[in-house]
């Protein structure tokens, strides 16, 4: 492992973005979207919450932050949307494109900030990651909203600026309103003339005209014009639709709701300015409150807590500007808002229910006078629902459906946990839990002998023919490893496709779906073989998994695959994400009742699945299809809520295959250390290891930005666009905005002019929360803003542009998992150190394929992070409602027995 001389100090200032967290006062959305809010209250920060960074209070359980909950959300629902018009030909610091405007004056000073050093691979000397002058946990984390970029940039005349050389955008749209206008008035005009009889008639209306004018006129009889019918034809009976059961929503369906009608937007616009709060605010409330919104919300102000961004200082604040008196503490309106809120906010943070005494805890926090009180209302309501889940005692039988019901028979009392959660999220546990058992308890389909299956399992040898071996006989099988053990679902896929199988692989990313299907076209090469006794080679191990999955980033600027679809021969290697399967976008399609067209599917990156994602996909598995459930449990969880392989792999009620292919190389040495909680010195000859120390944050961006430009591609031969910014936060002096901003001054400068984005400009784009596509900049027009996605087009309307597209040089590890790239830079800033944990480093060191480098700046915090912050724990009911199926599929068993 490489280090430069020791230079590292004490951090300087900045801040990663905190994690979600329902019982402090902060939030992760410090505003209203749309750059509003309510007065005597704080800005926007941009809906970011950090990944792994707590609060340390014990009111409300915490998890993982759910990072990925879009690039912010809500963000750009008001006047903050980018004018692409506006800026064609005018300055780029309008609002909108802050983030670029504040990149370029960062970005000239982070060049100065270094001194003229020079970050160079090629002289490095030997070192261990956890070297630091002193032990020292770096500087404690600030407020997200330090470092916001939301954005109140100073270009309301930037479009006039460049209005001489030719007419902008804006006005070529005034131009052709007017004109449509006169054209309007004309026909209005021509309405109030007189009507000739048949005037302007042509074709068969015409003909039809002349024919009856003949017939009156006597000059043709009426039989010559209009013959007498003849028999009619026989009709073809139609073929009977086929009832199909309703396929599942998927999430980018759910989030697009229909648009709310003009004037339900304006009367909107009118209470909101009532009580002084942001008229941009009028549209988002308008589609979450549906029809008899104005009416609803002036009925109930706290009811405008159902919008991002939007805290409930904020809130009360409002009802008191529009009811005055008959705000107060006690209301009850106002504690089921509040209950509401703090569920929504825990589900942020990957919690699916909250246990009854945190969240009543919480409430008080916020000022609720009677929590208990207004859990209840909020339970009366139906807003939100209780559970009473019986706790497993030592020795003790899993509870069952039975037993509880059996309990005032027997008098003997199960101690319970009471659980309060969202009715959206306890279906989709429920219904996960449902589909889950339905895969456990029934036989798999017939496909192929069993002769077959063993050939299969003994030609792949080791782990890769256990794998194979157990989905034989089972419907549902886990499976875990590192980046190289891919190669055993791999030949999983291969060898029951031999055997007849429909079967499928998804992704989570379409990073992982491209480098999953060049390891399927090595696998049918004969290359990588697992049980082989050497690791895959290039595009089986993870070097070559890392090239592929930028196979089709490195020139996504020059376009995509015609009509859509999946790039790079996906479709027949059977591979897809798991979002395209969902919808139909990818995938083979769905059968007559609406189930996938399937018979194995192989869900890889299967932490990353939420809690509604797997509901969605287990409840579209046909009935004798089997699962298989493969990722690396060491990696973050899921952006969304839940914990789905997590609780999976503690239930044990399905078959596990642990894989015994180690990822090579020093990389796999490393990030296997990580794992284990070990923070190890590598022996890395090929400089595949690096550490870069620095003093503080402008020194980390500058060194940053030489690696990724210079350093990397010159030393390592992995030129900038296939190389990967890793950092804990958004916001900081270190954050993503940042580091962006001065990568773009330096790779692709540019005015910004497509509200902040140029063609060319790497991107990241949140389709849904959660879900993070790389890609680059093709070009933007009147429709919005055109991206290639790993060769796919995608047009992103301009009102969406700002809450779901980012700059993408720089990720959060959340961002980038599930992909993989031949160099990562991960940056440390002395600010990020409360950020990290185990996982999070795991993640993303894990991301590099050939070269990783780290910029080093939190001394000890590091080892101290990999040894002693494991994952933060998640409240769901999954493990439970799990434990009470296997009980009672037990039980029926030994009734059928008997």
């Amino acid at each position: 492992m490489s280090t430069e001389p020791e230079t590292t100090q004490k951090a300087g200032p900045g801040s990663p973005d905190p994690e979600v967290d329902p019982a402090t006062a902060r939030d992760p959305q410090e505003g209203t979207p749309g750059g509003g809010r309510v007065p005597g209250d704080e800005a926007v920060t941009d809906g970011e919450a950090a990944e792994g960074a707590g609060t340390g209070d014990d009111a409300v359980p915490q998890g993982e932050a759910a990072e990925g909950a879009g690039a912010g959300a809500g963000a750009g629902a008001g006047a903050g949307a980018a004018d692409f018009g506006a800026e064609a030909d005018g300055s780029a610091e309008a609002d909108g494109s802050a983030e670029a405007g504040s990149g370029r004056v960062f970005g000239a000073g982070a060049r100065d900030s270094g001194e003229g050093s020079e970050t160079d691979v090629e002289s490095a000397g030997r070192g261990a990651p956890e070297a630091g002058a002193e032990d020292s946990a770096g500087a404690s984390g600030a407020d997200a909203g330090e470092g916001s970029d939301a954005g109140s940039g100073s270009g309301a005349d930037a479009g006039a600026e460049g209005a001489a050389g030719k007419m902008s955008e804006a006005e070529a749209e005034l131009a052709a309103q007017r004109a449509e206008r006169e054209r309007i008035e004309r026909r209005k005009a021509e309405k109030k003339g007189p009507i000739e009889s048949g005037a302007k008639l042509s074709g068969r209306a015409a003909d039809l005209l002349a024919a009856v004018r003949a017939v009156e006129s006597g000059e043709k009889p009426a039989v010559a014009v209009f013959p007498p019918p003849g028999p009619e034809p026989a009709q073809r009976r139609a073929a009977p639709e086929p009832v199909r059961r309703p396929g599942p929503v998927t999430a980018e369906a759910a989030a697009v709701p229909a648009a709310p009608a003009p004037e339900t937007v304006q009367a909107v616009r009118q209470v909101l300015a009532a009580g002084g709060a942001p008229e941009s605010l009028a549209l988002p409330v308008a589609t979450a409150l549906g029809e008899g919104a104005a009416d609803r919300l002036r009925a109930d102000p706290w009811q405008l807590l159902h919008i991002a961004g939007v805290r409930p200082e904020q809130a009360d604040g409002f009802a008191r500007a529009l009811l005055g008196a008959e705000s107060r503490p006690d209301d009850e309106r106002r504690g089921r808002a509040f209950t509401v809120w703090l569920l929504e906010q825990a589900a942020l943070a990957g919690h699916t229910s909250l246990e009854a005494p945190a969240l009543t805890a919480a409430l008080a926090q916020r000022g609720v006078p009677d929590a208990d009180a207004a859990l209840q209302s909020a339970l009366a309501e139906g807003e939100a629902l209780v559970f009473q889940d019986a706790l497993e005692e030592p020795g003790a039988p899993a509870p069952t459906p039975e037993a509880d019901g059996d309990e005032e028979a027997t008098g003997e009392e199960r101690p319970v946990r009471v659980l309060v959660g969202l009715e959206r999220y306890a279906l989709a546990e429920e219904s996960l839990a449902d589909g889950l058992a339905r895969l456990i308890n029934s036989a798999p389909g017939e496909h192929g002998p069993a002769e077959g299956w063993e050939r299969a399992a003994a030609a792949a040898r080791g782990s890769a023919g256990e794998l194979i071996r157990a989905v034989s006989g089972h419907g549902l099988v886990l499976h875990t490893g590192g980046e190289a053990a891919r190669a055993e679902p791999a030949r999983l896929l291969a060898g029951a496709r031999a055997l007849g199988l429909r079967a499928w692989a998804a992704a989570h990313s379409p990073l992982g779906r491209d480098g999953f299907t060049e390891l399927l076209r090595a696998t049918a090469a004969g290359e990588g073989a697992p049980g082989a006794g050497r690791a895959p080679q290039a595009g089986g191990g993870p070097a070559g998994h890392a090239q592929a999955g930028q196979a089709g980033q490195a020139g996504q600027a020059g376009g995509g695959v015609p009509g859509g679809g999946v790039p790079g021969g996906a479709e027949s290697h059977a591979v897809a994400t798991v979002a395209g399967l969902l919808s139909g976008a990818e995938g083979p399609g769905r059968d007559a009742d609406g189930a996938l067209d399937l018979d194995l599917l192989v869900v890889l990156d299967a932490p990353q699945l939420d809690v509604e994602t797997a509901a969605l996909l287990v409840e579209s598995l046909p009935d004798g299809a089997r699962l298989v459930l493969s990722g690396d449990p060491a990696v973050l969880w899921s952006a969304g809520p839940g914990r789905v392989f997590a609780d999976l792999l503690a239930a044990r009620v399905c078959p596990h295959i642990a894989s015994r292919l180690p990822d090579p190389g020093p990389l796999g040495e490393l990030v296997s250390g990580i794992g284990v909680g070990e923070l190890t010195q590598v022996a890395a000859p090929g400089k595949e290891v690096v550490i870069v120390p620095v003093r503080d944050a402008g020194e980390a961006v500058h060194r940053t930005v030489q690696l990724v430009a210079d350093s990397v591609p010159r030393a390592i031969g992995v030129p900038a666009e296939q190389t990967v910014v890793i950092t804990p936060g958004h916001g900081g002096a270190a954050g993503t905005r940042v580091l962006n901003a001065a990568l773009k001054e330096r790779l692709n400068p540019g005015p910004g002019r497509f509200g902040g984005f140029d063609p060319g400009d790497r991107i990241a784009y949140s389709p849904v929360p959660g879900r993070t596509l790389p890609g680059r900049v093709v070009t933007a027009d009147a429709e919005g803003l055109h991206l290639s996605c790993s060769g796919v087009r995608v047009v992103v309307p301009r009102e969406r542009v700002e809450a779901s597209v980012r700059h993408g040089w720089a990720l959060t590890a959340h961002q980038a998992v599930g992909g993989r790239w031949p160099a990562a830079v991960v940056v440390l800033p002395g600010d990020a150190a409360q950020a990290l944990s185990r996982p999070w480093v795991y993640t993303a060191f894990s991301r590099a394929g050939r070269h990783l480098s780290v910029v080093h700046g939190v001394e000890q915090a590091l080892p101290r992070a990999v040894a002693e912050v494991p994952a933060r724990e998640r409240t769901t009911r999954l493990p439970l409602l799990l434990a009470a199926q296997a009980a009672q599929a037990a039980q029926s068993q030994e009734r059928a027995e008997a």
